[in-house]
């Protein structure tokens, strides 16, 4: 909802010829009451709208007259120049249509004398010989259709000359653009002529002498050739095939015999003597020669659009012609791969489906026969459905529902009557697309329609958790379309069904059940993506079908809010409620929102919403407030007041979507009160008595007005308080967008009417210097919200500044556009705009111009603008002239002094915002911009050798010996440098050291080469580093590019310009292309070429749209150069070949990209068959330099998303070149090919979403595949075959095949579909043995690729089979030769196979279990694989993780059942296995075999899976275990001991969250002694990690007392041992060690009372290590375990009534809290907000705030933390002691100020990359203004009169802290805020602290009152807070 702006209509007026005029002024009576004196006066008139009313006059003027009137020859005249002014109007022009529609009410007696004036005007138009007015004339032929053969002769000469004169223009695409259109629109004409003409010229014209009839023919023989025309327009094309259908079907006779000719026409057997002669002269092409596949196509498009196909009218020759159709479609089908054509035949194919319906309806049995659904037919169809659900076209998937709903409906019209439900096929085509995968968008289309035509109830039978499942696939986005679509289709559906059987209202409970149950659980518990889709598509349906459904909801999130409120992770039923509560509101299905807080939510539970734990949940309450289904409902005083609080929480959020949500809303908000404020004002006015809409409304308009008012001054306030110094850039940039959108809803009235608040009256001299700093901002989003939101602003700078202000602006603009910090240019640039636009820049600048003329209103005139921008731009090409001037001498100087390129930024950025085609001060622009261009390229000259050097990267050598230095040289001397000062041709050499130091670096620079020490803008000495110098110059070419792409835009779009009008000439526009050109093709940094690409796409799109010819053909020209000279591989050629040949492929996409998208786009069709011949694989004497280049290249077209479609049809020839690239001996071109492979795979397979690298979205079926790429199957096939034929020769040759590789990978991403059907054309069976053999190659991971690769290509129910013929080839144990290779390629495709076999969903228990049996027992056969006999560890492994898995398989299927392994004696063998193994009997000390990590893991699993499964089963620990768990922890392998612990760890996390198997707790009981022995003695980390983690989870009381005795450490060392073992060790053990040290002090606190005094030293110790886990430099691992230390011991250390701990180390504790809410980590600052919540929840805690057992957010636990300790000192009456720690937290005690500063200084001048850490959440500030307002509170009441020393102390601090700060403020430059912006920032900060805590002292010493900064934000509503 926004505020629309009317819309004004602008109509160009009428005119007429000069004796015309002269005509109706001698006819015009003196009274002006006649026909000639109307529209004189309306001929006269200069405004169309005007003109409009004078028309609407015509007609109710003529039916005054009597039929006497016709022979007035006033009237006869007047109709003459009607027709003539009908005829000069455009015929997009409203003046066009009311005329027409006036006329069209013309008494009957004028008719005929209005036919003839029309009709001799218009001969006068058909006799033009203007063929740029033929246009004209077509469309005035459309709406007049008299004379008919004139008409006819005219459109055949125009279509002929239109159609030369494009021929003429080839190249010309803007004309050719034209001229198509032209065409277009007279083949129109001729159609709409042509089926007119029977109804108003009988049969006369049929005779073949007749002038009509030649004319007929000849335009049939232009459409027949147009038809044929590859260079015309497909849509020309299209209409032409329409058009030649219509003209035979309108001229053959006799009619019934047309189905027959067009029949023979499409199956290309015309019979040349049968038909007539002038259908051989016109169509002769179509019948003798071969027709191309589009025009055969369109030829079909035009049979099934212009034929008559209802009721069967054609008899059976229309039916044969039907079915001859449809198998021409099928058979181009085949052929057609362009996205364009394949978009018509789908067309066709929908539209043949449709014509098949209405011919249905009155047909024969035998077309009923061949059309049902089990035809071959309506099979090919569904398979083409099939092919084609997934294309990537959109529109082409919307016609395959077409296809399939009309399919569908034509096997309906087959049954005659016959029951649709019960109907085999339809139930067949049910259960197959059921089995289909859910991430198959087809599936929900094929649901949908079957839906619609047998109903729900039948799907519903077989499967009734459908909707469920739906709702589950609803986290991918590209699917929530789709499933939505189905599942309203769906509710519908079964709501009519329920409600049309059940006579009472009980079908709603089952309907709620089946539709709104699953929504509710997915919105409560499901993921965020899930439910914010799930919230945007089906809900708002839902809710819009079923607005009762609404209670329902309501009534079951009530109850389930009270159980579970939500997280940071789940929204909860309070989240669900609030989306649902929003929905409803904003779909109109709440009356108001008081209905929803008063009926069906409670205030309370609005407020938890607000800054509930979880985003969404905040957004969704905001929601319910602001948007409303009416934009003129008046916001209530709640809202208003919920509003406030919910900004003063959230503005600081990190996610940017969050933040665009809630700007959004609450612009919705703000356009409310505008829209409602009007309704007020006129009620205002009208003092009118209606009944109010709400309570608010009850009161006088004035009143709620002034609370409009006082509620958005109360907003601003607090979104200015937020641009606080050191605001976090969140909250910035919340607050300039939220202040942007209250600057454009409300506007600056300008007599208009009234506005309810006006933005500009609450800006004052302080809140316009806080926008101006705004600038200073390193984010340059915040920079241009602020520019904007001052340009909104109907405010002049000089009413805040004074003019010395404003010249210190400009100089610290200057000052910073020669800044060596980049992004202070930025700055310069915004702030000169700002001047420029405010007209206010210095004197000294203007005083050579003239004054400008006052601007008016406020507003800044253009030529005031354009003006300041000159003498900006004049200024700063001064300044830049001297400095290239130097640069030339030294770039070192440059570098280190004064970078160009921030100059540049500033001249481009003060071009952007002017516009460049309505300038006023031609001459002095066209000298500026020859100036800006010739210095552009001396810049350029400067810099572009170390672009464009080998290395532009390490120019500057800083190495360590002299070796590298010398080898330096060679790079040194390539760019011939310029510099006086010999910098570039002696490189530097550091001295060894250890760290890098600036002062060292300086003194060995001296050693070295005194001339290297350049001076600094200060004087100072300073190093250049290679950084420095690279940064200064590829940020000069990226500006000057940026620049020379915004001067194209000074190129004039039109022609008529003069030449001396003109600010860009065309030699400058050649000059600029070709610097572009150079710098692409030879620039070496990434950078550089990147953003010289923006510059250059500008050009080209300029060039392609500009109307002169020879600028217009240049890039094709430049595309056709860089292609010649990639060809050549000339060794002179500057061509970069490493580095992906650098800016070339930018190049060429540029060329491309911009070229027009509707036209045939024939470069990009050359380009690419060039380009594709050169990757392909070259001959050995040439060079491989030009493939590189083509291998590169094509990536980056593949993967640029504006070729879009265009680029498929060559996929198949890049998949081509870059298999048969990766076989090439050179590297480069390898490296090239699998580039080039990796974007292709991208291209069709789609960006990979997920980590899953085979993600079924990510995958394709292989009909599907081929079908797109046809090309591929046999290329795959061959090149497989070839591969697998020598993977395993017998020559002992290792031939790795390279290729084998990346064919396997296209591969395992094809899937066999369950509707591929029985067609063997593109079966994927062939493929199978290929795959089979590739597992025998000898290196590894082709091995694995190829198991991987094979699952796809055997069906499901073949995978048994398969896998018994994969064991059947595994050898026996007396089989004396075997290959190794073999066996592990053979059972790597079972286990996979296997793999996928079970983890399918559609088997039947019965079929499973047996399947799976059958394979049990052949695995058995080879169980001598899994033992000693077999030597390879490997194999070994492998046939372990078989048996794993059908142990598992075989254990899950047989819950209840017999058991099926123990009664084959599988378990048994296992036994075998494991008793036989090394893990029982132990390996040889030495033993180093390869595969043995891998064996001993597989092992390990079968052997704990056997153990867990005795142990299930007996329910206690037996002698039948194989090995128990206390050897296994005893191996000496690390892999053994880290599965078993990770075993054991899990079965004992599952019995600690919930209910677990009995047997466990006693297990772990015995295995505490063997937990600390290993906890003593392991020395992997992790192992050592999971034991720490299996001792935190057990119950202390089983093993702490048993230290001494185990590992003689008494419980007390035992604690000092973990807590050194987490001061020490690595992130996760320390982790571990302090969770485990927390829950052993909280153990012996809560045990032994008499142990707290003598634990005070561990517990130092403890609170020590939990302040120093919290530091922000620290791995989030372990601040989150510091969290979650404090969490859990909250209430004994935090909270409790009784102190444990001394007061300085529970409020160290609470400093840490308060630490880890102001994380910049989302996650530690949700887990400190848990620590927050227990806090606040304890019995003694939870009086302190509003929020007790609320999930609030971290913004507001900062705040509610500090008012829970506040209470708790007043509790421990520990206030006095207290308060001087707090307010050393309040000034920062710790931060050294003066280091502080001094250190920013010297990292920002000395670094140019290195950033300290940096937190861009926490907001020092906002910190200090809660607790200084919690202090206040809490001193007003409790604090004693008797001050301490401390607090004198304090005193004097700080006020020794005020006056250094004084101090240091005066030591800063005038403009300090943004020419040294970090340390004046750092001062203001630490200033407002100081201001605080004086205020705050002098309170307590009763000197003064609360200080605005510590207050309460108060609401223009709220009451003070008591």
């Amino acid at each position: 909802m926004g505020v629309k702006k009317k819309r004004e209509m602008h109509v160009a007026a009428l005119t007429v010829r000069h004796q015309d005029l002269e005509i109706l002024r001698s006819f015009a009576d003196g009274e002006g009451k006649n026909l000639a004196s109307l529209l004189l006066h309306c001929v006269q008139l200069t405004d169309g709208v005007s003109q409009i009313h004078y028309i609407k006059q015509i007609v109710p003027l003529l039916e005054k007259l009597d039929k006497n009137g016709l022979c007035d020859p006033t009237v006869q005249s007047c109709l003459d120049i009607l027709a003539g002014i009908y005829f000069s109007l455009n015929l997009k022009n409203p003046l066009k249509k009311v005329l027409a529609s006036s006329l069209n009410g013309l008494p009957k007696f004028f008719l005929t004398e209005a036919v003839h004036s029309f009709t001799s005007r218009l001969q006068e138009e058909l006799n033009t010989t203007d063929l740029y007015s033929y246009r004209k004339v077509i469309d005035n032929i459309s709406s007049c259709m008299e004379n008919f053969n004139l008409v006819l002769h005219f459109l055949r000469k125009s279509l002929i000359e239109i159609l030369e004169e494009n021929r003429k223009f080839a190249g010309n695409h803007i004309v050719q653009t034209q001229l198509m259109n032209d065409l277009l629109v007279g083949i129109r004409a001729s159609m709409m002529l042509i089926q007119k003409a029977q109804t108003f010229q009988g049969n006369l014209w049929k005779a073949s002498s007749s002038p009509i009839w030649q004319s007929m023919c000849d335009l049939l023989n232009i459409f027949t050739k147009f038809l044929s025309d590859d260079d015309l327009l497909q849509t020309i094309q299209s209409t032409s095939g329409l058009a030649v259908i219509l003209f035979i079907k309108t001229m053959f006779h006799p009619s019934e015999k047309t189905p027959e000719l067009i029949s023979s026409l499409l199956l290309r057997s015309v019979d040349c003597t049968s038909i007539p002669e002038w259908f051989m002269n016109s169509c002769r092409s179509l019948c003798c020669a071969d027709i191309s596949v589009s025009a055969l196509l369109f030829l079909c498009q035009g049979t099934l659009a212009m034929l008559d196909w209802q009721d069967g009218s054609m008899g059976l020759s229309g039916e044969a012609l039907l079915l001859d159709t449809v198998h021409v479609l099928f058979t181009l089908s085949s052929q057609i791969k362009e996205s364009t054509l394949e978009m018509f035949l789908s067309r066709n194919f929908a539209s043949w489906t449709n014509s098949a319906i209405h011919i249905l309806e009155s047909s024969s049995p035998s077309l009923k026969d061949s059309l049902n659904g089990n035809s071959g037919i309506v099979g090919r169809l569904l398979e083409y459905v099939y092919t084609h659900w997934e294309h990537p076209l959109d529109a082409l998937r919307h016609q395959t529902k077409i296809i399939f709903r009309n399919l569908l409906q034509m096997h309906q019209l087959t049954l005659e009557g016959a029951d649709s439900v019960t109907d085999p096929f339809f139930l067949e085509l049910t259960k197959s697309i059921l089995l289909l995968e859910w991430h198959i968008k087809g599936k929900y289309i094929c649901l949908g329609c079957l839906v619609e035509c047998i109903g729900i109830e039948h799907i519903l039978a077989i499967d009734k958790t459908i909707p469920s499942q739906i709702l589950e696939v609803m986290g991918d986005q590209s699917l929530v379309p789709y499933a939505s679509d189905l599942l309203e289709t769906m509710f519908k559906n079964h709501r009519s069904h329920l409600k049309s059987r059940t006579v009472d209202s009980t079908w709603i409970d089952q309907w709620h059940e089946t539709w709104v149950s699953p929504l509710l659980s997915i919105l409560c518990e499901g993921s965020l993506d899930q439910k914010s889709y799930v919230i945007d598509y089906y809900l708002p349906k839902l809710l819009n079908y079923s607005p009762e459904s609404l209670k329902y909801m309501v009534k079951i999130l009530q109850t389930s809010i009270d159980a579970k409120t939500g997280s940071c992770d789940s929204r909860g039923a309070l989240g669900a409620l609030m989306a649902c509560l929003r929905t409803a509101r904003a779909h109109g299905h709440l009356q108001s929102a008081t209905d929803a807080w008063k009926n069906l939510v409670s205030s309370a539970r609005v407020k938890q919403g607000l800054i509930h734990q979880h985003c969404q949940v905040r957004i969704d309450t905001l929601g319910l407030l602001c948007e409303s289904n009416r934009s003129t409902e008046i916001v209530s005083t709640e809202e208003m007041e919920w509003i406030q609080f919910f900004i003063t929480y959230n503005l600081n959020s990190q996610s940017p979507g969050v933040r665009q949500q809630i700007c959004s809303l609450l612009k919705k908000l703000f356009c409310r009160i505008q829209e409602s404020s009007q309704v007020l004002y006129k009620l205002q006015q009208s003092k009118s008595k209606h009944e109010p809409e709400n309570e608010l409304a009850k009161e006088e308009p004035s009143v709620s007005l002034q609370l409009y008012k006082n509620f958005m001054s109360s907003i601003c306030n607090s979104l200015f308080e937020a641009l606080f110094p050191g605001s976090s850039y969140s909250t910035r940039f919340s607050a300039l967008t939220i202040l942007g959108s209250i600057a454009e809803v409300f506007p600056v009235s300008e007599g208009r009417g009234q506005t309810v608040y006006q933005l500009s009256h609450d800006i004052d001299v302080d809140r316009f210097q806080i926008l101006i700093e705004c600038f200073t901002s390193t984010f340059e989003d915040v920079k241009t919200l602020a520019f904007d939101l001052l340009m909104k602003l109907s405010i002049a700078a000089v009413q805040f500044q004074d003019s010395e202000k404003l010249q210190g602006l400009f100089q610290a603009a200057l000052e910073l556009s020669t800044s060596t910090k980049p992004y202070d240019c930025v700055t310069a640039s915004y702030l000169l705009s700002f001047l420029i636009w405010q007209d206010a820049l210095p004197w000294s600048l203007s005083v050579a111009t003239p004054q400008q003329d006052a601007c008016g209103d406020g507003e800044k005139s253009a030529a005031v603008v354009e003006r300041n921008t000159l003498m900006v731009i004049k200024c700063l090409m001064e300044n830049l002239e001297e400095e290239v001037a130097q640069a030339e001498n030294s770039l070192l100087q440059a570098a280190a002094s004064f970078p160009m390129y921030g100059r540049v930024h500033c001249i481009t950025g003060a071009l952007q915002k002017l516009p460049l085609n309505s300038l006023q001060l031609v001459s002095e622009w066209r000298l500026l911009v020859e100036k800006l261009l010739s210095m552009s390229y001396r810049l350029s000259a400067v810099v572009s050798p170390v672009i464009q050097s080998s290395s532009p990267e390490g120019l500057i050598p800083m190495d360590t010996d002299s070796e590298s230095a010398s080898r330096l040289q060679v790079i040194l001397k390539e760019i011939q440098p310029r510099d006086t000062n010999d910098y570039f041709n002696q490189a530097k050499i550091l001295k060894e050291c250890d760290s890098f130091d600036l002062e060292d670096l300086n003194i060995s620079v001296s050693n070295i080469d005194t001339s290297a020490e350049i001076k600094g803008k200060e004087g100072k000495t300073c190093d250049v580093t290679a950084q420095m110098v690279l940064v200064c110059c590829w940020r000069s070419m990226k500006e000057v590019a940026l620049l020379l792409g915004t001067l194209c835009q000074l190129l004039p779009m039109r022609s008529m310009l003069e030449s001396s009008d003109r600010l860009l000439t065309e030699d400058q526009v050649k000059e600029i292309g070709d610097y572009f050109k150079q710098h692409l093709l030879q620039s070496r940094h990434r950078g550089a070429f990147e953003l010289a690409y923006t510059g250059f796409v500008k050009l080209t799109e300029i060039l392609n749209r500009c109307p002169n010819v020879s600028l217009q053909k240049l890039p094709e020209q430049w595309l056709w150069n860089v292609l010649e000279e990639i060809k050549s591989s000339d060794p002179s050629s500057k061509l970069c070949a490493t580095r992906r040949s650098a800016g070339i492929p930018f190049y060429i996409q540029a060329l491309l990209a911009s070229e027009p998208k509707k036209g045939k786009m024939d470069l990009l069709k050359i380009t690419m068959k060039e380009l594709i011949s050169l990757a392909g694989p070259a001959c050995d004497s040439q060079s491989t330099v030009p493939q590189v280049h083509a291998l590169n290249i094509l990536r980056a077209l593949f993967r640029d998303t504006r070729l879009g479609e265009n680029i498929i049809p060559y996929v198949a020839d890049g998949a081509k070149a870059a298999i048969l690239g990766f076989t090439s001996p050179v590297w480069a071109v390898r490296n090239s090919s699998t580039l080039l492979f990796s974007s292709l795979i991208t291209r069709i397979f789609g960006v990979k979403r997920g980590k899953d690298e085979l993600s079924k979205t990510n995958r394709m079926t292989g009909r599907e595949f081929f079908s797109r790429f046809p090309e591929l199957y046999p290329f795959l096939l061959k090149q497989l075959e070839a591969v697998a034929s020598t993977v395993d020769s017998d020559l002992g040759q290792l031939d790795r095949h390279p290729s084998m590789f990346l064919l396997l990978l296209v591969l395992e991403r094809l899937y066999p579909s369950p509707m591929d059907g029985t067609s063997s054309a593109l079966s994927m069976a062939p493929f199978v043995p290929f795959i089979m053999r590739c597992g025998h190659s000898p290196i590894y991971r082709s091995r694995e690729m190829a198991a991987r690769a094979l699952v796809p290509f055997v069906m499901l129910d073949q995978i048994p089979s398969t896998i018994r013929t994969l064991l059947a080839t595994l050898p026996n144990c007396t089989d004396q030769c075997f290959r190794q290779n073999h066996i592990h390629g053979a059972l790597l495709q079972v286990f996979h196979l296997l793999k996928a076999y079970t983890d399918s969903k559609h088997r039947t228990n019965s079929d499973f279990l047996r399947e799976l049996t059958d394979i049990t027992v052949c695995t058995k056969a080879k169980l001598w694989l899994a033992k000693r006999q077999n030597p390879c560890l490997v194999t070994r492994a492998v046939y372990i993780d078989i048996i794993l898995l059908l142990t598992y398989c075989l254990d899950k299927a047989i819950k209840g059942n017999q058991p099926v392994l123990e009664s084959l004696g599988f378990w048994e063998e296992v036994r075998r296995i494991i008793l036989g193994s090394e893990l029982v009997t132990g390996f040889p000390c030495t033993f180093k075999v390869p595969g043995l990590p891998q064996y001993l893991q597989s092992l390990t699993k079968l052997a704990l899976s056997a153990m867990w499964a005795v142990l299930d089963k007996s329910k206690e620990q037996t002698v039948g275990v194989p090995v128990t768990f206390s050897q296994l922890l005893d191996s000496s392998f690390p892999e053994v001991r880290l599965l078993t612990l990770e075993s054991l760890l899990e079965k004992s996390s599952s019995v600690a969250s919930g209910p677990g198997e009995k047997g466990l707790p006693s297990l772990l009981c015995s295995m505490g002694e063997k937990f600390l022995l290993l906890a003593m003695n392991e020395t992997h980390p992790e192992c050592f990690c999971k034991i720490l983690k299996i001792l935190h989870c057990m119950d202390l009381s089983e093993w702490l007392p048993q230290t001494e005795r185990c590992v003689h450490l008494t419980p007390k060392e035992f604690l000092t041992w973990t807590m050194d073992i987490a001061s020490n060790e690595r992130s996760e053990i320390q982790s571990v060690a302090l969770r485990l040290a927390s829950k052993v002090i909280a153990y012996h606190l809560q045990t032994c009372e008499e142990s707290r005094n003598s634990m005070a030293p561990e517990l130092k110790q403890w609170v020590q290590l939990v302040v120093l886990s919290c530091g922000d430099r620290l791995p989030t691992a372990s601040r989150l375990a510091a969290a979650g230390v404090l969490t859990s011991t909250a209430p004994l250390f935090l909270t409790n009534p009784h102190p444990i701990l001394e007061l300085q180390d529970t409020l160290a504790l609470w400093r840490c809290v308060l630490t880890l809410l102001q994380s910049e980590e989302q996650a530690i600052r949700d887990a400190a907000t848990e620590t927050v919540t227990t806090a606040m929840s304890q019995e003694n805690t939870c009086q302190s705030t509003e929020f007790a057992f609320c999930q609030v957010d971290a913004s507001i636990a900062l705040t509610l933390a500090l008012a829970v300790l506040c209470d708790l000192l007043q509790q421990w009456d520990q206030l006095v002691p207290g308060l001087p720690i707090l307010l050393g937290w309040l000034l920062g005690e710790g931060d050294d100020l003066v280091s502080c500063v001094e250190s920013t200084n010297q990292e920002e001048e000395d670094y140019l990359f290195e950033k300290a850490e940096v937190n861009f959440w926490a907001e020092t500030l906002t910190f200090v203004k809660y607790l200084c307002r919690h202090l206040f509170h809490l001193c007003k009441s409790r604090w004693p009169p008797s001050s301490s020393e401390r607090l004198c102390h304090l005193q004097r601090t700080v006020s020794e802290q005020r006056h250094h700060l004084s101090q240091l403020f005066r030591e800063l430059p005038p403009t300090a805020e943004f020419l040294k912006t970090v340390e004046f920032t750092r001062l203001r900060i630490q200033e407002e602290r100081t201001l605080a805590g004086l205020r705050l002292l002098a309170f307590l010493e009763g000197k003064e009152g609360e200080a605005p900064l510590c207050s309460e934000p108060q609401s223009f509503l709220q009451k003070p807070v008591s």
